[in-house]
């Protein structure tokens, strides 16, 4: 097993593992391992947002952290499966937080 090189650093895929499945032909079969979301609280909050009328995820994202790409970690702030469900609701208060294992200001 090894991480998968063929995604970008900045991809929530880049730190999953891969495995090798061997069919009965013998063929190999190369596949990410499941991504397990760290729970919410192992992030280090930077920001919140309040979503607006007409608000997007990609939008807020670039806004927020500079790369539309990254919308993932607002998902993963914020516990969505959906990434379209963060901006059903006008008012609600989405969580914008550093990747896991990085230290916000103040943190030891």
């Amino acid at each position: 097993m090894s991480t998968s090189a063929s995604f970008s650093p900045t991809s929530r895929y880049a730190v999953v593992e891969t495995a090798t499945w061997v069919g009965p032909d013998g063929r190999e079969v190369v596949y990410l391992r499941r991504r397990f979301v760290p729970p919410p609280e192992r992030f280090a909050l930077i920001a919140e947002r309040v979503v607006s009328q007409g608000d997007r995820l990609d939008n807020i994202t670039a806004e927020q952290l500079g790369d539309p790409t990254q919308f993932w970690r607002i998902c993963d702030a914020n516990v969505a499966l959906r990434p379209d469900e963060l901006t059903e609701v006008l008012g609600r208060r989405l969580r914008i937080t550093l990747p896991e294992g990085i230290p916000g200001a103040g943190d030891e």
